[in-house]
């Protein structure tokens, strides 16, 4: 008989688990809140060691198929002015591509790979206990592995761990839109102001895809797109152009927050994945990645009974990596003039050889037992 895994959250982090785990013979379940599993959200760079871990879920042929591989990109200042340009074919020579996608897309994919009756929409999960049972309103749901993929205020997490640790405010705010048409703007990047950031990339179908960042004290008002034009609108082209494109109904406004590190993952039959895990800022582009490393593993892990060795492996990985981008988020965020001015000159100075050298840590993975 198969052994039965219960995913709560049907996000990247759990569709990927999923699919992990339903390779290796399990009977899986992935419970999402929402009514639908719905095609949400923004653009989203895979570096290479996601890529890699899609390709171990049997997905990452289509995954490049539908994305825009290797594009030109760098840092900017808010006048335009080059920072640091991103030795791309650097890193796909010594790593492997980086792939741009919509997370609609992306999720689309990670979906079709699953069987439909996996999937259960509409299920609201109240509690969750460490030997496996998952109450979802009026009825209980017994697990040989239950897995909290649901996110940054994660149920599971609350209800498993209650004295972990809250989720911290990043002390920056966040915007994010696809134009809703195609735009001709050339090589994407980011570009770095004071206490500001603007970047955008293209997408496959041509439309761009856009974010930028603001310090902001948690919970200002300000998520609309009078106010987001005005903070922006006087940048180097194309942001205006980018900004005009943008619609109020597609405009994406989160503060950003990270998780302290926990003391484990995994507590008896309950294992935590993705944002659940680790919600980390986005400035390394690494919060999908690392939670696709997880399915990866916590499939091989789980399979062989061993979630100690799911722990063992991916927590102190995805803390470094955490860490690492807290310390991007702070130096691209700096505000005063001061210091923007220094970090602008150290980042003009630096070669793109160091920048390399420093990522390597990041994109060099592999899932175990593969040839590099």
């Amino acid at each position: 008989m198969s052994k039965k895994a219960i995913v709560v959250g049907g996000g990247i982090a759990g569709l990927a688990s999923a699919i992990g785990l339903h390779e290796r013979g399990w009977d899986v379940e992935v419970l999402e809140q929402a009514p639908a599993f719905e095609e949400v959200g923004a653009g989203l760079s895979l570096w290479p060691n996601a890529l890699n871990a899609l390709d171990e879920l049997g997905v990452g042929a289509i995954v490049r198929e539908r994305s825009v591989l290797d594009g030109e990109t760098g840092i900017r200042d808010e006048r335009g002015r080059w920072l640091s340009h991103t030795d791309v074919a650097a890193i796909r020579d010594r790593f492997g591509s980086i792939a741009l996608v919509h997370r609609a897309t992306l999720l689309d994919i990670l979906r079709t790979a699953l069987p439909p009756e996996c999937l259960k929409a509409g299920v609201a999960v109240n509690d969750v206990t460490s030997d496996g049972v998952v109450q979802c309103g009026d009825r209980d749901l017994q697990g040989d592995l239950v897995l909290g993929a649901d996110g940054l205020q994660s149920t599971v997490r609350k209800a498993v761990w209650p004295d972990s640790p809250s989720p911290r405010y990043a002390g920056y705010t966040a915007w994010r839109y696809v134009t809703p048409r195609p735009v001709d703007v050339g090589p994407g990047g980011e570009s770095w102001g004071h206490g500001e950031r603007f970047g955008y990339a293209t997408l496959s179908d041509g439309r761009v895809y856009c974010f930028a960042t603001a310090n902001v004290d948690e919970g200002t008002d300000g998520g609309d797109l009078a106010t987001f034009r005005d903070r922006f609108g006087n940048w180097h082209d194309p942001i205006p152009k980018l900004l005009k494109e943008a619609d109020e109904a597609d405009l994406l406004h989160h503060d950003l927050y990270d998780l302290p590190p926990l003391p484990t993952y995994v507590e008896g039959r309950v294992a935590l994945v993705g944002d659940a895990a680790h919600a980390m800022t986005p400035n390394l582009g690494q919060g999908a990645c690392q939670a696709l490393e997880d399915a990866v593993i916590l499939a091989r892990c789980a399979t062989d009974s061993d979630l100690a060795a799911y722990d063992a492996e991916r927590r102190p990985r995805a803390t470094m990596i955490s860490k690492r981008s807290a310390r991007i988020g702070r130096v691209a965020q700096l505000q005063s003039t001061p210091a923007v001015a220094v970090r602008n000159l150290v980042m003009k100075a630096t070669p793109s050889s160091s920048m390399l050298r420093s990522l390597a840590p990041v994109l060099s993975w592999r899932p175990p037992n593969t040839a590099a």
